[in-house]
């Protein structure tokens, strides 16, 4: 049986070639711990040190500005538990949007039972935060603000140069979780403004289990893990070589080929829409028309529900659902739900996440797959 189309990049991607090969090498012969002062550890060490500098490439900073993570989690954890513990004698206020991914606000939240407060910025009808409630959100005791780069769901991208303008001026330190936009839109820190900033492997086409989070020199952020001194005292724990080698790897490819996947990935998502468009009546785009991520789109289809359009397309196209309907509920997103998306609609919403891997043939017959079933459960 043929494969599913798969539309599901902003889940995760699948392995570039490039990258299984980059990876290969520390799988069959080059074992050596990077610590290690004899010969076993010479391409190990330098293997840590040339991906760290295609991580910093990608996002347009300093080598040592880099720090190896176990993955997007990771990164967002470090990132504002390390600012809230080191930062708690200058204040104990965060402010955040309320369509973050969970990897942000069950932080917050866990932190709030410590003695930290959250403030959950709502966003309009498109899924963008405004920066006026950014403003008027700040106290004298806050120390952080974290909002998203781009949202996993609905792609909508988020003002994030202008909201660390914001932060700059009242001395708050500003973090950005990018794991969706590194690849797929450009993401320099130089241009961004963040003070830290989380990446993820597997959703640039890297492996899963690893990740980086940019901090920006000089700044004090509490370590992790306690140990030996790995990744500048931050983070203890002998180096996970394969996996750092695979996302430097991404992320040099990413670099490298932006424009050209940008246009590739926005001429698929705008030709789904086109084609889903041109025959049934009762479809919804969610998030923001031309402020979003050029591989993601967010459809609802009204009246129906997202589980049995996915078992109905299950077998030809493989998506993911904006809602959940059960039979005496219905689980909507948190994102769908502080945009206002009415339920009529939102239970009836399923997110088509393209990749670079794609080509224009898979999305039309995506086309036809999602449109006869859409028409037949209408019926």
């Amino acid at each position: 049986m043929t494969a599913p189309i798969y539309l599901d990049n902003n889940g995760t991607t699948p392995h570039d070639p490039a990258v299984i090969e980059a990876m290969r090498p520390f799988l069959e012969t080059e074992f050596g711990n990077p610590s290690s002062s004899h010969w076993y550890g010479i391409i190990p060490k330098k293997a840590v040190k040339i991906a760290r500098g295609q991580v910093a490439k990608v996002l347009d900073c300093k080598p040592e500005e880099i720090l190896f993570t176990s993955g997007g989690t990771e990164s967002n954890n470090h990132a504002i538990r390390g600012v809230a513990h080191t930062y708690k004698n200058k204040g104990n206020h965060i402010i955040t949007s309320s369509i973050e991914h969970p990897a942000v606000t069950e932080v917050c939240n866990s932190l709030e039972k410590d003695g930290f407060s959250t403030t959950y910025l709502p966003v309009d009808q498109f899924g963008m935060v405004n920066t006026a409630d950014v403003k008027e959100a700040i106290r004298p005791e806050t120390i952080l603000i974290t909002i998203m780069h781009a949202n996993n769901e609905v792609g909508t991208i988020q003002p994030i140069a202008e909201i660390s303008e914001i932060a700059k001026n009242n001395g708050i330190i500003m973090h950005t979780d990018a794991a969706q936009s590194i690849g797929k839109i450009p993401s320099a820190v130089s241009s961004l403004g963040v003070d830290l900033l989380s990446v993820t492997g597997h959703k640039i086409y890297g492996p899963k289990g690893i990740g980086a989070l940019y901090i920006k020199n000089k700044l004090e952020v509490e370590k992790l893990f306690y140990g030996a001194n790995q990744e500048s005292g931050l983070r203890a724990g002998t180096e996970n070589v394969l996996e750092m080698a695979g996302l430097g790897k991404a992320c040099e490819i990413a670099a490298d080929n932006l424009e050209k996947n940008i246009k590739h990935m926005k001429k698929l998502t705008d030709r789904l829409y086109q084609g889903l468009t041109d025959q049934i009546n009762e479809i919804r785009l969610n998030g923001h028309m031309e402020k979003r991520l050029p591989n993601t789109l967010s459809v609802s289809f009204k009246n129906l529900e997202a589980n049995r359009i996915l078992e109905e397309i299950g077998l030809e196209v493989a998506a993911s659902a904006g809602a959940a309907c059960h039979s005496d509920r219905v689980e909507i997103s948190h994102v769908l739900k502080a945009m206002n998306v009415p339920l009529e609609w939102a239970k009836g919403t399923i997110r088509f996440s393209a990749g670079r891997m794609n080509s224009l043939s898979e999305i039309e017959k995506a086309i036809r797959v999602v449109t006869d079933a859409v028409l037949k459960l209408k019926i």
